[in-house]
């Protein structure tokens, strides 16, 4: 949809020395002078300007706040207020909607009888934003998009319920091949795309499908937290579940086990690897879906939220010839993410970095990946034993799971490599203890650990509507912060319209850096309790994750609220 300025416009433009005059008689020679417009479109295709210098000028011009309206997870019934064609033609789209304001991203400014019409149509309040065309174009299209099962749809949900609910009746049989026939139907194919399409415009890590009594609810993890989608009818909750586990090639006639399984969908370039755990539950087979989105950039370890102190440890101790690094942390506390940032900081063509992964999370160019595959006998054991022979200088474990691993990742570390991998323990000195439990002796902990780091991921407070206040006495009392400043100011969420409301904005870390000194060293060899190797820790400096927290908090980069949501049962040292 080409874009219309007027020749009001042109003249200033020329006036602040964006254009010549002579761009401006050509420019109204070719617009329509009966209207006195231009079109936008034009500056563009004779390179007079570019479209940001264009979009810079009217936002100047008209005062709209900036939007990037492709970052927005938009819901169904926002969407459905404009429809396709009205959003293409007007060139607007809807991004969210509070109470009674619905706030839309617009490329033209001038479009001032569009919004009137839509406002008296809608009979609700717009809180207008201006993007670039381009963007605007491509949220248009992402968001509106109709297609296949490679290319998920973007359906009415309720709609589309109403067809099944008609259609189907309540499903009784335990014949399989009725099963089998039921998942193969158009609407169940639908709803299942639908729902696995609508957890990857939010940027989710889980989908979830949860039988019930009278229903089945679907939640998706974002940002850590569950949020409910709409749920389909109870009728269509088997064939729902079938369907899943055709995709993923499981057994749909075995419901008494539970089965894993995975299977890949792509949307518009984007590959997102899904892996699938059944079980059965009360009412019916329990579904977890974990979205893994391979398209997703490496990330760089300084914006994942370290402080300059903590990068300074890490890149200390990944630089070193050879030791193991341990990133520990519950599921979804980012511990991969932190990896692959580490292998990114370090990869180089000097370099031989081998990595075995269960999967492959993020494809990296230059590095060899060995995706693991327990059906074949490819384990973390067996493929850690080939890569040895493979003289790497670095080795990512994806997960330490058993003891054969952890003992033969033990020994690399000892024999000249540098090995990274994860492991699952609530904090940093608990995976001193988990080694030992494992069957390995502390002379070896001792002399192969370079490093362990705990980690758990907070949501960020939105910077455009973050509001600060000063905490009570007794909140200052309880957390200790008197410890951290001395003048104490907090930040809280409200939302707008960049956090579509939430009043937060992404995650960042909260970490724990053990550093293994002399003197901690020292002390596993002894084979002291964890709780004096703790209390020497943080004499020497270590932050635990409530107090990694706090400072945040105290920064504006989260709230007090999330911090101690997260770090439940931590403690500040005295």
């Amino acid at each position: 949809m080409e874009q219309l300025l007027n020749k009001k416009l042109i003249i200033k433009m020329v006036g602040k020395g964006l254009l010549q005059e002579k761009d401006m008689e050509v420019l109204l020679a070719l617009g329509d002078k009966h209207k006195e417009v231009i079109y936008f479109d034009l500056i563009i295709q004779k390179k007079l300007l570019s479209e940001e210098e264009v979009f810079n000028f009217l936002k100047e011009e008209y005062g709209y706040p900036i939007v990037d309206p492709t970052s927005f997870t938009i819901t169904s019934d926002v969407l459905n207020l404009i429809e396709k064609e009205v959003a293409q033609q007007k060139q607007i789209l809807p991004l969210f909607k509070i109470d009674n304001t619905l706030t839309v991203a617009i490329s033209n400014p001038m479009s001032v009888v569009g919004l009137d019409d839509l406002r008296l149509k809608l009979r609700l309040k717009l809180d207008v934003m201006l993007s670039l065309p381009s963007k605007l174009e491509e949220a248009i299209e992402v968001n509106y998009s109709q297609s296949t099962h490679s290319e998920l749809p973007q359906e009415n949900i309720e709609e589309l319920f109403d067809v099944v609910e008609s259609e189907e009746d309540e499903f009784t049989s335990e014949d399989i091949a009725e099963l089998m026939q039921k998942a193969s139907e158009t609407p169940v194919i639908k709803v299942a795309n639908l729902l696995i399409g609508e957890a990857i415009k939010k940027k989710a890590s889980d989908l979830f499908i949860e039988p019930w009594e009278k229903k089945v609810r679907i939640r998706c993890r974002v940002d850590g937290i569950l949020e409910e989608l709409k749920s389909p009818p109870k009728s269509i909750g088997n064939a729902l579940v079938s369907r899943i586990k055709v995709m993923s090639q499981l057994n749909i006639a075995e419901r008494r086990i539970p089965q894993d399984g995975r299977f890949k969908v792509k949307i518009k370039q984007r590959e997102v690897d899904v892996r699938v755990s059944v079980i059965p539950s009360t009412y019916g087979e329990k579904v977890c879906l974990r979205l893994l989105d391979k398209s997703v950039n490496i990330p760089n370890l300084n914006k994942l939220g370290f402080v300059e102190s903590e990068l300074q440890q890490i890149s200390d101790a990944i630089t070193k010839p050879h030791g193991m690094i341990l990133i520990t942390g519950p599921t979804g506390s980012g511990k991969s993410t932190t990896l692959y940032a580490m292998l990114n900081m370090l990869h180089s063509p000097e370099k031989n970095i081998t990595t075995v992964e269960d999967p492959v999370e993020y494809q990296m160019n230059g590095i060899n990946q060995v995706n693991v595959n327990e059906g074949i006998d490819l384990t973390f054991s067996s493929a850690l034993r080939s890569i040895l022979r493979q003289d790497p200088d670095i080795i990512m474990i994806g997960e330490i799971r058993d003891a054969e691993t952890l003992d033969i990742a033990i020994k690399a570390a000892l024999t000249g490599h540098l090995v990274l991998t994860t492991l699952h323990t609530n904090d940093s000195i608990s995976s001193l203890v988990r080694m030992t439990n494992m069957g390995i002796e502390p002379f070896l902990i001792s002399s192969s650990v370079l490093m362990i780091t705990a980690q758990r991921l907070v949501r960020k407070l939105c910077s455009q509507c973050r509001e600060a206040y000063e905490p009570d006495l007794e909140t200052v009392k309880r957390y200790e912060l008197k410890q951290f400043k001395s003048e104490l100011k907090l930040y809280k969420p409200i939302g707008c319209a960049f956090c579509s409301g939430k009043g937060y904005q992404g995650r960042t870390l909260l970490t724990e850096i053990l550093k293994l000194s002399p003197e901690i060293r020292a002390l596993i060899l002894k084979g002291v309790s964890q709780d004096i190797i703790k209390k020497r820790a943080f004499v020497e400096g270590m932050k635990s994750l409530r107090k990694s927290g706090i400072y945040k908090a105290l920064s504006g980069d989260t709230s007090l609220e999330e911090v101690i949501r997260v770090t439940a049962g931590d403690f500040i040292p005295d």
